[in-house]
């Protein structure tokens, strides 16, 4: 068996409360040895643990997507069309932060005294007609 990290110690390595580990096994998602009723994980736990916050934190998958990923390709799920997903997710969250940042870098040049008179951001909102 290897060596087994403690909660405590994996807690701090990853720059995660202990809580979210306990919640996290709660969820399923992870799986700790336990010890005199303390909780240890191996490597093959670590580097889940590893995953988990990195999907959370980079590609911002929810905790029902991870398990998704988790559980690979089974009779039930298949973690390809999660990831296939969450790419037109991000992909879509790419064409507005562009938009946005062109909007933003058009308003610096912009004339007008107030934002919202402003000609080009006029001519593209529908607003009702009196």
């Amino acid at each position: 068996m290897d060596t087994l990290c403690s909660i405590r110690t994996t807690a701090a390595h990853f720059g995660l409360p202990v809580s979210t580990l306990h919640y996290w096994e709660r969820r399923g998602l992870i799986t700790p040895h336990r010890r005199g009723g303390r909780r240890y994980y191996d490597t093959d736990q670590l580097y889940r643990i590893a995953a988990i916050r990195h999907w959370r934190d980079l590609g911002r998958f929810s905790l029902e997507e991870i398990g998704v990923l988790l559980a690979g390709r089974t009779a039930t799920h298949d973690w390809l069309a999660t990831v296939s997903a969450r790419i037109a997710l991000v992909d879509k969250e790419i064409q507005q932060l562009e938009r946005t940042g062109a909007y933003l870098r058009h308003l610096l040049t912009c004339r007008q005294d107030v934002p919202e008179r402003c000609a080009t951001f006029r001519a593209e909102q529908e607003i009702p007609s009196p």
